[in-house]
């Protein structure tokens, strides 16, 4: 059994985030992969320079497939994943360190501190104590699934460790710059979940809207307090409430005209009979 450790990243146009994310791993991570969905930026210049190992994978609009790929490049048993906006503070590194030689679990849920509208959240479901992944593990014991925003779950006989959170024991994460760049994500994960709806024969509701929309608000903002969080808060979880709205709409717009391509060409179809008035007085 080894204490070794390869920590896991997946790129696309990151120059900007990914130094900071390597500076962090760099002195005590036993191997570093980068897997690129072929950026169009200096993203896999900037990997190699910090001696990651770089692999490429198609791009597929999320995450989960291009993770399952980079975990199986990796060559030693512990597997850290990180994304290129994430950072490891030396406090944490230590401890991951520490838990790997001593063998005290299998998989390890880490805490993450979310920098999101420039600001650390610390409730609003997004804050340390609220928000923590399993992204520490050894790599047969963990399944990581191919869909976007899947559950990454530990095998059955898995040991779990659930770190607490304090200053220095979390992942930072500078999330989302500003409204602007939480709406352009937004408008990406929602038509990916409602494909993916769509192809698993899932039918939009509704009720469901409605009912998860209203889980939304109530869970971020009254029971993990999002009102402490102050202006961000109550935009963060007006922010998810429309997420579920739109998700359900376009699941309906699917169902019922189809995707972008389909309905332009009904408006064509619809252009061309316009056009008709004019040919027959021509």
């Amino acid at each position: 059994m080894t204490s070794k450790i390869s920590v896991v990243i997946n790129t696309l146009n990151e120059e900007n985030n990914l130094p900071n994310a390597l500076k962090s791993v760099m002195t005590w991570a036993d191997e570093i992969i980068v897997v690129d969905m072929y950026s169009e930026d200096r993203t896999v210049e900037i990997a190699k320079k910090y001696g990651a190992r770089v692999y490429y994978h198609e791009r597929v609009g999320f995450v989960e497939p291009a993770r399952n790929y980079a975990i199986k490049q990796a060559k030693y048993e512990w597997i850290l994943i990180l994304d290129a906006d994430e950072m490891v503070p030396f406090e944490l590194s230590k401890r991951l360190q520490e838990i790997a030689f001593k063998d005290e679990a299998d998989v390890v849920a880490l805490p993450w501190l979310n920098f999101l509208l420039g600001a650390p959240i610390m409730h609003t479901s997004w804050g340390p104590e609220q928000d923590n992944h399993k992204r520490f593990f050894k790599k047969n014991k963990f399944i990581v699934p191919d869909q976007i925003h899947g559950i990454l779950k530990p095998v059955t006989v898995a040991r779990l460790l659930k770190l607490s959170y304090s200053s220095g024991m979390a992942v930072v994460h500078f999330n989302y710059l500003d409204s602007s760049h939480f709406i352009e994500k937004l408008n990406r994960y929602t038509t990916i979940e409602a494909t993916q709806a769509f192809e698993s024969n899932n039918h939009s509701s509704f009720i469901v809207m409605l009912k998860s929309t209203l889980k939304e608000f109530l869970i971020r903002y009254l029971k993990h307090q999002g009102y402490r969080d102050s202006w961000r808060g109550f935009y963060l979880s007006i922010y998810m409430m429309f997420y579920r709205v739109v998700v359900q709409a376009k699941l309906k717009e699917l169902e019922e005209v189809g995707d972008r391509t389909s309905i332009q060409q009904l408006y064509d179809a619809e252009a061309e009979i316009i056009l008709e008035g004019y040919n027959s007085r021509g």
